[in-house]
């Protein structure tokens, strides 16, 4: 900088320096050179001389001609005693380039001077924003605009190159609140000056006010064309969850939910977003209150008008699921057609709770048409019917008779579930579990997972069931039990069981007779509670056998009847022959009784094994 000082002192003349002489000489020259009068030739001296003596306020702008561009410094004629001095970085561009070359003319600012020193310091960027703030006065006091680039956010908006940094609030920034403020950076727009402060550098801008004005210029025109069933453009303006606010052009207009599209729309932000084009028509305009409805889907046709011919009954179809319900799955046939698949057509075989244990949303799905009503736009769909039906087949892989093995699935307090084929399940009630014993729960004798082999007993395709019993594998005892307890034979048992009509008695595993209690005794016993306990072993003889309804009948009575008979038989075998024909008569009349007492006897025992209603239900469990 010294160095610049050095040569402009010793380039510029002093013309406080200048002598009469030199005055008077130069002037010689300039009348002679002009051919002017005296007069006019004194005042463009005067002038130079006036010009030379400028006086300089700090702050001033003014018009600089480059004379030396340095690597550090500009040099610039300013038309005072020295050149003024700028630092090379206020001439260079984004790039680092210097943008001005000697004799270029700019404007600067006088920054400082001192005329005892002969010394200025200038700035070419104070001088450009100098003239920003003029043309910023120009623009608020004309209401005019000026176009500015948003450089970044700031706190409660955003900061805007107007060739100085101006403030843009968020709420002056567009008509709407901007969701995303980061896509506003870097866009050039036009600006208002709504206010500024030379003093403390600021300045408001709004780009709200501009975009206000603008839509209420397109507004009328906007009324002016709205007619129900046009097809107008629009921008999207706000997405809410039962609709979208379109802008038509100063005029707002609500699409509805429903009338996006002819198919399911969960929410209209799926499909749209804020600033998106659209093409709606106008269903109806209120001019009163100016609100307008629009429509998307009825830009095309309405799909169900075809569905009928389209998807006859039997039509095999692929669809996606949208949605699931507690009774079935709604699939997606096309865009605005959707039919139902009811659990209950989900599967041949399994007893399906909740559709979500087959399909979920966003599966692809095979189904078949079961039924179509476009008039009320439902379609009901099966999907076990692409598959064939494991119980038209089910009797020719097991039939009546034959003999499956499977894993127990399920036991119930009624019976076992085995697994078979294709997911079918045959049950074995808890009666076709054992022929002879007595079994309260399944439990008892299985347990889940367990391989057990069964008959198959029946087949009921109508209401799919499949019934199997394990006690078919083995013969029926009681087939055989008249062959092992002939009526007459004396037995040894166990009591199982005391009532008031009689005393169980069991025979073998499973095999029990009754012992009713006119049986008991030849005495009358009201009830043989009391004269016997579960677990006392007994001697019976056998005195009837039903096999078709497992009964037998036992008698304790008939061993002491017979006993009697014998000790009376022994009694008379030993008595000595009578002389007299009284003897005779009496053994006669003895035998008599007796034959009489047996076969009323017989009959008792015939009518105790008829038991009361009781008794066999006892007998029955």
């Amino acid at each position: 900088m010294e160095n610049f000082v050095e040569n402009s002192e010793n380039k510029t003349t002093n013309l406080n320096e200048i002598d009469e002489s030199e005055l008077s000489t130069e002037t010689a020259e300039l009348s002679n050179e002009s051919a002017g009068p005296a007069e006019e030739t004194m005042a463009a001296l005067m002038e130079m001389y006036e010009e030379s003596l400028k006086r300089f306020e700090e702050g001033e702008v003014v018009n600089g001609r480059i004379i030396s561009v340095d690597r550090d410094f500009v040099l610039v004629d300013v038309g005072y005693k020295s050149e003024g001095v700028i630092p090379i970085h206020e001439f260079r561009n984004e790039n680092g380039e210097v943008t001005v070359e000697v004799d270029d003319i700019v404007e600067v600012m006088i920054e400082w001077w001192d005329e005892e020193e002969e010394r200025v310091i200038l700035s070419k960027e104070k001088a450009a924003k100098v003239k920003v703030w003029d043309a910023i006065k120009d623009v608020f006091e004309a209401e005019g605009t000026i176009e500015g680039v948003i450089t970044n956010r700031v706190k409660g908006g955003f900061s805007v190159d107007v060739g100085i940094q101006a403030f843009l609030p968020g709420s002056q920034a567009d008509l709407r609140p901007i969701r995303n403020l980061d896509e506003m950076v870097g866009k050039t727009f036009e600006f208002k000056v709504l206010k500024f402060n030379r003093k403390r550098n600021n300045i408001v801008l709004s780009r709200r006010v501009i975009l206000e004005a603008e839509r209420e210029s397109k507004r009328a025109d906007t009324l002016a064309a709205i007619e129900e069933n046009k097809i107008m453009e629009g921008t999207v303006k706000n997405i809410t969850e039962y609709g979208v606010f379109v802008d038509l052009g100063g005029v707002d207009g609500l699409l509805h939910i429903t009338d996006i599209s002819w198919g399911r729309v969960k929410h209209p932000s799926e499909l749209f977003g804020i600033g998106d084009p659209i093409n709606v028509m106008i269903l109806s305009f209120d001019q009163v209150n100016e609100r307008v409805s629009l429509g998307m889907k009825q830009l095309v046709p309405d799909p169900w008008t075809f569905a009928e011919k389209k998807y006859p009954v039997g039509t095999k179809i692929a669809g996606r699921v949208v949605s699931l319900t507690d009774y079935g799955a709604f699939v997606e046939v096309e865009e605005g057609i959707e039919g139902l698949i009811h659990v209950s057509e989900m599967s041949w075989t399994r007893k399906i709770r909740h559709p979500s244990k087959m399909v979920s949303v966003g599966d692809e799905v095979d189904a078949i048409v079961l039924d179509i009503k476009p008039e009320s736009r439902r379609i009901s769909l099966g999907m076990k019917q692409t598959m064939p039906n494991p119980w038209d087949v089910i009797s020719q892989n097991y039939p009546v008779g034959s003999i499956i093995e499977g894993k127990i699935k399920n036991i119930t307090d009624f019976g076992i579930f085995i697994g078979i084929d294709d997911d079918i399940d045959g049950l074995v009630h808890i009666s076709d579990i054992s022929w002879t014993k007595r079994i309260k729960h399944p439990s008892e004798l299985y347990k889940k997972g367990d391989t057990v082999q069964a008959k198959v007993l029946d087949i009921d395709k109508s209401n799919e069931r499949f019934s199997l019993g394990i006690k078919q594998l083995q013969d029926d005892p009681w087939k055989t039990v008249a062959e092992r307890y002939p009526v007459g034979t004396d037995i040894n048992g166990t009591v199982t069981n005391v009532t008031d009509f009689g005393i169980f008695v069991e025979l073998e595993e499973g095999i029990e007779g009754l012992v009713h209690v006119s049986e008991i005794s030849k005495e009358k016993i009201k009830t043989p509670v009391g004269m016997y306990n579960v677990g006392d072993q007994l001697t019976a003889r056998v005195i009837n056998i039903n096999t078709e309804e497992r009964r037998i009948g036992l008698s304790i009575k008939r061993l002491e009847v017979d006993d009697d008979q014998e000790l009376m038989h022994d009694y008379v075998s030993n008595m000595k022959p009578a002389q007299s024909s009284f003897g005779e008569l009496l053994q006669e009349n003895l035998k008599g009784k007796f034959k009489d007492e047996e076969e009323s006897q017989a009959a008792e025992g015939e009518a105790a094994v008829v038991a009361p209603e009781d008794a066999n239900e006892e007998l029955t469990e």
